[in-house]
């Protein structure tokens, strides 16, 4: 839907580039980890005024979602003190698996093209399902691209000689994400009373370097992250939920659970630090995608004549369509087992793959019917 309108806005009203264009922006952000969509504005951004304008415009771009999505922490802690009966939320959790579903189904069409793909994404996502740890994710994304290296005949090799990249560009990038990493650590070991807000950076600030898919691989790392994890459990599988299935319903990326996800995790901690958290989580989360994107584009004419990178990209789709799968098998687990939560989740899918009816309106829909059953 965001690259429909980029279309409409940017090529058919503004004419500010070519469809052609476009397209190209969108195949080369498919090749980086981060928010695609975004990173896609980001770059129509930077060829209409350089490096500031495509900042103001990412901030412009999530600002709403991410308010929204941070609000909506405050508001689930506000009739949680009130006692306020939630029961218009009741279909919001099957409602989002039943979303995570389609996405996985509507991946597997797209990406998995003949049998090497096929066992990669089963490999990932039977992996997916039974390790709990935070590094599966990166491995299995290193392991796909290594595996679909092997094989020169589903990509044709190009004949042009590469010319050797200039890796200096990508040196912030790459010192914020080992400092913020090595002080996460060393707060944890000494266990520093502002550590949870030093960690939450750290957290999303990984997810946005390694996550590619979009949002279909962001909520399993952080439902890993934030509620399987016995010593970090911070918020419980239906509010993880609830979140997820309330950002269908807002403009603007998937990413903006971030700003969900960074209040919830640090609401103990009182308002101000619940506010701190949803602050956190948005720039934590965007600002891989905004690095990547201003460092990597410039030398994107160099970088395409690589044939390893496309290689690559076949294996590392084929592991986040696992990825999918598996978060899918694991956020239906998370909800509780009984028929109208399984209706709920099929009528999803259905109404997903055989209409055209917008994601706010799905929303809505179950949020009335939550209300009046």
């Amino acid at each position: 839907m965001h690259l429909v309108q980029m279309h409409r806005i940017f090529v058919k009203e503004k004419k500010c580039l070519s469809e052609a264009e476009l397209m190209e922006l969108n195949a080369f952000v498919q090749l980086l980890p981060g928010a695609s969509s975004s990173q896609t504005v980001t770059l129509i951004g930077y060829k209409q005024g350089g490096a500031v304008l495509a900042t103001i415009t990412l901030l412009i771009w999530v600002l709403p979602a991410c308010v929204l999505m941070g609000g909506l922490s405050f508001f689930l802690q506000y009739i949680d003190s009130q006692n306020i009966n939630i029961k218009f939320f009741r279909f919001i959790q099957p409602m989002a698996v039943g979303f995570f579903a389609y996405s996985a189904f509507q991946s597997f069409k797209i990406f998995i093209k003949h049998q090497a793909t096929l066992f990669i994404m089963i490999g990932a996502m039977v992996v997916t399902f039974f390790i709990k740890s935070p590094w599966v994710f990166p491995s299995l994304i290193i392991i796909g691209g290594i595996i679909s290296n092997f094989s020169d005949k589903r990509i044709p090799d190009l004949k042009e000689t590469p010319k050797p990249i200039k890796w200096s560009n990508i040196s912030m990038f790459v010192l914020i994400f080992i400092a913020a990493g090595v002080l996460s650590e060393y707060a944890r070991i000494n266990q520093w009373a502002m550590r949870r807000p030093i960690n939450l950076f750290e957290n999303f600030y990984r997810f946005g370097s390694l996550v590619f898919g979009g949002g279909g691989v962001l909520v399993p790392m952080m439902f890993e992250q934030y509620v399987t994890r016995a010593k970090t459990k911070y918020l419980s599988p239906q509010d993880f939920l609830t979140g997820t299935g309330m950002v269908q319903a807002f403009p603007g990326p998937i990413f903006s659970i971030a700003s969900f996800i960074g209040g919830m995790v640090l609401r103990e901690m009182g308002p101000g630090f619940q506010l701190l958290g949803c602050i956190i989580g948005s720039v934590a989360i965007f600002l891989p995608s905004l690095l990547l994107v201003l460092f990597f584009y410039p030398i994107w004419s160099i970088l395409k004549k690589y044939v390893v990178v496309f290689r690559a990209m076949e294996g590392i789709n084929a592991v986040v369509v696992g990825i999918m799968w598996g978060a899918t098998f694991l956020l239906f687990l998370s909800v509780p087992f009984n028929w109208y939560n399984v209706i709920a989740l099929l009528i999803t899918f259905l109404i997903l793959q055989f209409t055209r009816i917008p994601s706010p309106l799905i929303v809505l829909l179950f949020l009335l019917l939550g209300w009046l059953l």
